[in-house]
């Protein structure tokens, strides 16, 4: 996600000052720990008791609110707004509340949401990253699975690099994005293309895989086992590819912003992004 389609790296090195959200960046050397999930893949089933959070060991939580988009949400910690359900999926919810007193970019903040992510848990460079996931639905909703370069605190961003694996704006609730973010090809600029569902189905009826596979000039985005869209070097235009090195993965669920707009009248909440897994390959 980036500026205009979703990442909060512009600005980024432990911690954005600006908007108080707190991400987490390690970029020493991978502990013995790192280097065997990069050996052994990454696999996250969310099994567990309902009301625990993610594997504490795979996944932390991101705090703060969405300045950079225009988002409307605070991303909390603890299990309020991410959680098991007991059945083997991970529930990203988000409320229209404000029970802590937050303090976002335009006053006391309306949403709570959580975006969780594996920054110095574990890493990958190459390879395939698959989610099955079933999306929110409404205006304003903005779910993603997406990747970004370790290096963002020396780097910044784009030129740290980003992978949308999977971004759903909800007045698309048949569509889905996978994107490219790097330097001089970010933002709206990113190298992106579109996947539609046939006969007006919507992505929060039902659970569908996203996935990514990536090698050292290209990245291929599929959904369903589907692939729709190819990005390599080439369509770079000359510019830097920063694909390259270890990325770190990130699910979230954010709510309003410059890309989505707003929720309305219809919109209704609570509203959830449901991960069944994740799985890299």
């Amino acid at each position: 996600m980036s500026i205009g389609r979703r990442t909060y790296g512009l600005a980024v090195a432990l911690v954005l000052a600006a908007t108080g959200i707190t991400v987490p960046i390690a970029e020493a050397a991978p502990s013995a720990q790192q280097e065997q999930q990069v050996r052994a893949g990454f696999t996250d089933d969310f099994d567990g008791p309902a009301g625990a959070g993610a594997d504490g060991a795979k996944w932390q939580n991101e705090t703060g609110d969405g300045v950079d988009n225009h988002e409307r949400q605070w991303y909390t910690s603890g299990t309020a707004n991410a959680a098991l359900d007991g059945k083997g999926n991970l529930v990203i919810t988000a409320k229209k509340e404000n029970p802590g007193g937050y303090q976002c970019w335009y006053g006391a903040c309306q949403y709570t949401s959580a975006r969780l992510n594996t920054a110095g848990k574990f890493t990958m460079k190459y390879g395939h990253a698959e989610a099955r996931m079933k999306l929110p639905r409404g205006q304003g909703m903005w779910p993603a699975f997406w990747m970004l370069g370790e290096d963002i605190g020396s780097a910044g961003w784009p030129n740290c690099g980003e992978i949308d694996v999977m971004e759903n704006v909800g007045f698309e609730p048949g569509s889905v994005h996978g994107t490219l973010h790097g330097p001089g090809y970010s933002g709206d600029k990113g190298l992106t293309s579109t996947y539609s569902l046939p006969n007006g189905q919507a992505f929060a009826d039902d659970f569908h895989t996203f996935a990514a596979d990536w090698s050292p000039d290209a990245v291929t985005f599929s959904v369903d086992g589907k692939a729709y869209a190819t990005k390599t070097k080439a369509d770079a235009g000359g510019n830097r590819w920063v694909f390259d090195h270890p990325f770190y993965l990130i699910l979230n669920l954010a709510v309003g912003g410059n890309w989505p707009g707003d929720p309305d009248a219809n919109t209704r909440f609570p509203q959830q992004l449901v991960v069944d897994y994740v799985h890299v390959s």
